[in-house]
């Protein structure tokens, strides 16, 4: 008896130590996690080799292809004078300094110091090859120097670029990425064979029939800081999507990037992780402020308060949308959770009653004109007319009817260019820029006419007001945006900030497990 109590004791004695070890080695690990966030990462058996995937190749230059894959691709190879960070700050990146001389006049200073792949010097002559050959040609990143009269080279460091006219907040529209002059020199530019060099993380090694090989750039002036946990990757060829999403499923491909709703029914639904990142496709209800109903803004607050934003993706788009409220919400630090517009019926009708409306059982009246709205919406995009006719119903909801007008897309260019609609379902690209003029500037497209909120427009720090007052006056209602997906493979994980501008931003610290 007194043998077994004490074998008692001494495994109650040696459990206990277990226990205190495991609790010593674990606390020690949080600390040193603590103390350096990758020092778990440092220590996993992280593959040199990323496997990536690419469909309708044409080249790799950023400038010539027409690819979307391949302008996600380049980021990870070639630099911009600055970058544009997850929250929308711009950074300086290949310029050490960007100053605005006056309303057309910038002065960009570029880090001489910093090397392309082959080793020469970047100087300010490529920023000029760089401008010029942009306005060349049509390419996503024309619009960038759309308004760039002409770049003068005032040392050898610096370069003067002048605009045509003022561009608010042009610095955002630095983001492009620079070519090298000395490169591409005694050539086309447009018809160049040769693999096209850049200052970025990673360069192109080879280009074959079936891969892009890109490896570490060793001259990049960033390595020092930021080495790239990936030494290597494969961008696999594949001559359909449907090709590769059964790679990605075999293992073949480590990342897919896509915009499509029902991946999942190329891929499954296990065995992987999805980031989601908001685009910058904004659809919105842009409301006549000049129409003789649409100019009684309690008519506009009660449409805005009327459409349940939520039940609308879920119903048309089965979630593969992102509601929004407003041109700056798609990740901007401009944008503030308090500007969020809410759904309510009662707060709808209460909005008629107090611009004077009066619910005759069949649809509210006011001077004996019934509430009315004609939404015109373009017949190419059924996604619309779908959004359209379920907005349509709940609208009716609270009495106020609507009718649908369907317009070809030439029509509907003439429509929005002229003004002359009462409520408009359309949508744009937001660019990275910034600038609401297109909203709230003079000759905006809802006619909408505030002073003190036009005056506002080229400051910052006023954005957080234009807002605020936007909601209160409803020239606009934001519906919803696009939304991207990174599928990832199990063994993939790092620190993800995709963003639609860059959805490989901070590629530095993605890895692949073996």
């Amino acid at each position: 008896m007194k043998s077994n109590r004490i074998i008692t004791i001494i495994f109650i004695l040696v459990v206990a130590l277990i226990i205190a070890l495991a609790a010593y080695f674990i606390n020690d690990r949080a600390q040193k996690s603590d103390e350096d966030p990758n020092s778990l990462i440092d220590n996993l058996a992280v593959v040199e080799n990323m496997k990536l995937g690419i469909t309708n190749y044409d080249t790799m230059n950023p400038f010539l292809t027409r690819n979307r894959d391949i302008i996600n691709y380049d980021k990870l190879i070639f630099e911009p004078l600055v970058n544009i960070t997850p929250d929308y700050h711009v950074t300086l990146c290949l310029a050490k300094d960007v100053n605005r001389i006056d309303d057309t006049k910038y002065e960009v200073k570029i880090d001489k110091d910093i090397k392309w792949q082959n080793g020469s010097n970047l100087k300010p002559e490529d920023v000029k090859f760089t401008i010029e050959r942009l306005k060349e040609r049509n390419c996503v990143y024309s619009n960038n120097v759309a308004a760039v009269e002409s770049v003068d080279i005032t040392g050898d460091d610096t370069c003067i670029i002048h605009l045509k006219y003022r561009v608010d907040f042009f610095e955002y529209n630095l983001s492009f990425p620079i070519m090298s002059s000395s490169y591409y020199e005694g050539e086309d530019f447009n018809t160049s064979s040769k693999i096209p060099i850049g200052t970025g993380m990673y360069k192109i090694a080879s280009i074959d029939n079936d891969n892009i090989f890109l490896i570490i750039n060793d001259k990049w002036h960033k390595l020092k800081t930021n080495k790239p946990r990936t030494s290597t990757i494969t961008i696999h060829r594949y001559s359909a999507i449907g090709e590769m999403y059964n790679a990605f499923k075999l293992g073949n491909i480590d990342i897919i990037s896509t915009k499509m709703g029902n991946y999942a029914d190329y891929v499954g639904t296990m065995g992987y992780s999805r980031k989601e990142y908001i685009g910058r496709n904004f659809d919105f209800l842009s409301l006549n402020c000049n129409d003789s109903i649409l100019s009684d803004v309690h008519v506009r607050r009660a449409i805005a308060f009327a459409i349940n934003k939520e039940s609308l993706v879920s119903s048309v788009y089965g979630n593969n949308r992102v509601v929004s409220d407003n041109p700056m919400d798609y990740g901007s630090y401009l944008n503030s959770d308090e500007n969020k517009t809410y759904f309510s019926q009662d707060q709808a009708r209460s909005e008629l009653t107090q611009g004077g409306w009066v619910d005759s059982g069949s649809g509210w009246v006011k001077d004996g004109v019934l509430l009315t709205i004609t939404m015109t919406v373009p017949n190419n995009d059924q996604g619309r007319i779908d959004s359209a006719n379920n907005i349509r119903t709940q609208l009716s909801y609270i009495g106020i009817n609507v009718r649908l007008s369907l317009v070809s897309y030439d029509n509907y260019l003439s429509i929005v260019n002229n003004k002359n609609y009462q409520m408009l379902f359309t949508g744009v690209q937001d660019s990275i820029n910034p600038n609401l003029n297109y909203f709230y500037g003079e000759g905006n497209l809802a006619n909408y006419n505030n002073s003190e909120l036009i005056s506002n427009i080229g400051y910052l720090d006023k954005y957080q007001d234009i807002i605020k007052q936007s909601n209160i006056d409803v020239p606009y209602i934001g519906l919803y945006r696009d939304k991207g997906t990174l599928i990832l493979n199990a063994n993939v994980g790092g620190e993800f900030q995709c963003t639609s501008f860059n959805i490989y931003n901070n590629f530095d610290k993605w890895y692949r497990q073996q």
